[in-house]
């Protein structure tokens, strides 16, 4: 890698596998970064060892060559993935360690392979992907994150969803004309999705349809012919810009009927297992720097699918105020101002749906707000997203200067924003 400052990092992190991705400025495209030195591994193991009694971790590679070496005198965990996504507590050897401090010294070994020194400081984007983001892990990952150094601001998430639209947009232009086949493999399972684009919505809508999937049990030639009869299933007489093939259990030795089929009529097949590190590495590229997909929306299940703000009165002409943005991932949407109340006693949102149709006003009551004149109670508001459909809203008394001290009171109210009632 010959960049070290203004870098633009993907980072897969698997159930058992964890890749890095970089931009590399002078190819422009996303590279894989190489886990060993000399060699082509582009992928370590997602685990984490230390010798007993000390404190520093091993991760990937060096962390597998630790535990068979020291197998008595070594804590192992082989688990970071699934406990990225719980809450309890676990046990290190002697150490009582929170998910998000796993994950933290797991991450501090696999960027260390970018042989960069202060990464925070040189870093311009940092995406990480994963199979699924619940809310319990998307805390957990960005804690580990900020605990690294790392600023809010150059830090996103994604599940590998996210990462494939992403992948698929940084390639040729093709696919706006055309769906995108997707085969996912997972050992003997097979999962195909399929991406198309809206091209008569303002902005484009560009989603995944609801997933197919089978079974290869067979071997050889009979895998094959499982393969190929399921490529006849879900592809139909359909074109496509291209068909992507990503996971394990895909291999060309055996799928020699079905990679045929595939290619019919000259279709374009590429297969890899980097697509969602370069997925979110083209993901960091396109938010950073680029802004290229302006126009386009994709329908992740994390997408906040509305735009929320307040009709007020700004530098004396009435005006709309925007709180949040949709189009974006609830952990992405926050929003907030200082406001000053005229004679309402209530705080009255405009909730409208991103196809413009079906616009909403949903009131939050402040109960026990001070009586006092008109233009004499200044607010603090602040929106926050919980979930996918839940809003957290916090409104503080800040007073009116000397004249009206604050009261201390504050109002915090949970809302779904789908449910409110029409104006």
């Amino acid at each position: 890698m010959n960049e070290i400052r203004d870098l633009i990092v993907g980072v897969d992190i698997g159930r058992t596998r964890t890749q890095i991705c970089y931009f590399d400025r002078k190819a422009g495209e996303p590279r894989s970064l190489s886990m060993r030195v000399g060699a082509s591994t582009y992928e370590v193991p997602t685990i984490l060892a230390r010798r007993s009694g000390q404190k520093e971790f091993f991760v990937g590679l060096d962390a597998e060559n630790l535990a068979e070496r020291e197998e008595a005198n070594t804590d192992l965990i082989d688990n970071v993935y699934e406990i990225s996504g719980q809450e309890k507590t676990i046990q290190a050897g002697g150490d009582t360690m929170m998910p998000w401090e796993v994950l933290a010294a797991f991450l501090k070994g696999i960027l260390r392979y970018l042989g960069v020194r202060d990464l925070p400081n040189n870093t311009k984007n940092l995406a990480v992907t994963c199979k699924s983001l619940t809310p319990v892990r998307i805390r957990n990952l960005f804690r580990a994150l900020e605990e690294l150094g790392f600023s809010r601001k150059i830090c996103h998430l994604m599940d590998y969803r996210e990462s494939f639209y992403y992948y698929v947009m940084a390639q040729n232009p093709d696919h706006l004309n055309r769906s995108v086949a997707w085969y996912d493999f997972e050992g003997t399972r097979v999962i195909f999705r399929k991406l198309s684009m809206n091209g008569s919505s303002r902005p484009i809508m560009a989603g995944l349809s609801a997933p197919a999937e089978t079974r290869l049990t067979g071997e050889g030639k009979e895998k094959d012919q499982e393969f190929l009869r399921f490529i006849q299933q879900t592809l139909g007489k359909e074109m496509y810009s291209s068909i992507q093939i990503s996971g394990e259990g895909f291999d060309p030795d055996w799928a020699k009927e079905s990679v045929k089929l595939l290619c019919y009529q000259r279709r374009k097949v590429f297969y890899g297992n980097n697509l969602y590190a370069s997925g979110a590495c083209s993901a960091g590229k396109e938010r950073q720097e680029d802004h290229n997909l302006k126009a386009f929306c994709f329908l992740s299940d994390g997408m906040i699918k509305y735009d929320v703000g307040m009709d007020m009165r700004i530098m004396g002409s009435n005006a709309y105020y925007s709180l949040i943005e949709g189009g974006h991932n609830w952990y992405e949407c926050t929003g907030g101002c200082d406001l000053i109340l005229d004679e309402a006693q209530e705080l009255v949102f405009v909730v409208t749906p991103l196809s413009g149709n079906g616009k909403r006003r949903v009131s939050m009551q402040l109960p026990g707000l001070p009586e006092r004149p008109p233009k004499t109670t200044r607010l603090s508001l602040s929106l926050t997203f919980t979930g996918p459909e839940e809003c957290l809203v916090v409104v503080k008394d800040l007073g009116f200067g000397d004249l009206f001290p604050s009261s201390g009171r504050s109002w915090r109210e949970t809302v779904n924003w789908q449910g409110g009632d029409e104006s």
